[in-house]
């Protein structure tokens, strides 16, 4: 519940970050950029149909670094970047800050697919791009290249994809774009701006992890509007007289549900201790004072949580260097740009009355993550 503390994080593409992976970082990105043959593959896994997928939109410029092209787009012009990305479509993009989190979604896949082997309740990755389609051959080299299952596209030649997420059945929007977030989220679709820190931390290949701020993203920003009008004792005794009644939920509750909802078909295959998918809590909260409301509230809702820390205020980013997550979601920056700075992939979900500071002249200003 801490203040944004005004420093700059930049977006992957959006602001031309840059490329953070680690040199110790296994492959196999290791020969990313090198000169491909445009290949098709014979033999993938089929893709679920939508209806009974967990589905997963990604923006070409999280899931691939596209700093370079970016720069061309925006000193001259559309034309120009085409002419760029079609001469040079056997060459692959290196990773973005989604590719580990994709490749982790596939490892899931392949273990529920063991497990289930009819089943399509699988997690169904769809790559939502406003590139326009000349540039499908390069990505579609691109995706090839690394292995990746990613059969559906949406290419908009310009236009905003936004329109498309729900036809799609999405259950997670990440873009590096803040504005196309703040669109799908009014639209009702979980969504959160992908950032790239400059170095990021080695993750696991076998397990997904993936770790949820509390207030404002999995429940509603209902006790986060007392701290910001009336302060830390106030909040306190408001979650202790309320303890009993759950929060409403917030924008990222529906992606627990789904998570939580593979993960006991591997607890029913006697998999709870080795379970591919492992979720954290990792709050600003104190676990004494306003801890209970949390814990019922996700109880309430018949929802588990594999770890929690209620941090009491400290800095999340330690934290969460030791948990590796594959993917952070916090409402506020300050947690946001403290996770990026320790090597965590921290997504902004701008939601709730954090986005929001007062000015002096009493009128407020929402804000997102600073684009330079």
């Amino acid at each position: 519940m801490s203040a944004n503390s005004g420093r700059t994080l930049t977006t992957s593409g959006q602001d031309l970050a840059k490329n953070g992976n680690s040199s110790n970082n296994k492959a196999p990105w290791k020969d990313a950029g090198t000169v491909l043959q445009p290949t098709t593959p014979t033999r993938k896994p089929q893709p679920p149909k939508p209806q009974n997928a967990i589905t997963i939109a990604v923006s070409s410029r999280v899931l691939f670094n596209m700093e370079k092209e970016q720069q061309i787009f925006e000193q001259q012009g559309m034309e120009e970047y085409i002419k760029y990305q079609v001469a040079h479509e056997t060459e692959s993009f290196s990773p973005g800050p989604a590719f580990s989190f994709v490749k982790a979604l596939e490892a899931v896949n392949a273990q529920l697919r063991e497990l289930y082997p009819e089943s399509e309740e699988l997690f169904d990755v769809v790559l939502i791009t406003n590139n326009h389609a000349n540039v499908g051959l390069r990505l579609i080299n691109t995706i090839n290249h690394y292995q990746l299952v990613i059969e559906r596209f949406c290419m908009t030649g310009g236009n905003s994809p936004i329109g498309y997420l729900k036809a799609y059945h999405t259950n997670l929007y990440l873009s590096a774009d803040p504005d196309k977030v703040h669109e799908a989220l009014e639209a009702g679709i979980a969504a959160a701006t992908m950032f790239t820190p400059d170095k990021m931390t080695e993750v696991s290949e076998t397990q997904l992890r993936v770790a949820f701020d509390g207030d404002a993203v999995l429940f509603s920003d209902e006790s986060e509007q007392i701290y910001k009008a009336h302060g830390l004792d106030k909040f306190f005794e408001h979650e202790k007289a309320h303890e009993n009644k759950p929060l409403d939920h917030g924008p990222l509750k529906g992606f627990l549900e789904v998570l939580g909802k593979l993960q006991k078909k591997f607890y029913a295959k006697g998999h709870r201790m080795d379970c591919p998918i492992r979720t954290y809590l990792v709050t600003a909260r104190s676990a004494a004072s306003s801890g209970a409301r949390a814990l019922k509230t996700l109880r309430s809702w018949g929802l588990e949580i594999d770890e929690a820390l209620f941090l009491a205020g400290a800095p999340k980013g330690p934290m969460l260097e030791k948990i590796r997550p594959h993917i952070f979601f916090d409402d506020q920056m300050f947690h946001v740009e403290g996770a990026a700075e320790m090597g965590t992939v921290a997504c902004h979900v701008p939601y709730g009355v954090a986005q929001r500071i007062v000015r002096k002249g009493g009128k407020d200003k929402e804000t997102s993550p600073v684009v330079k």
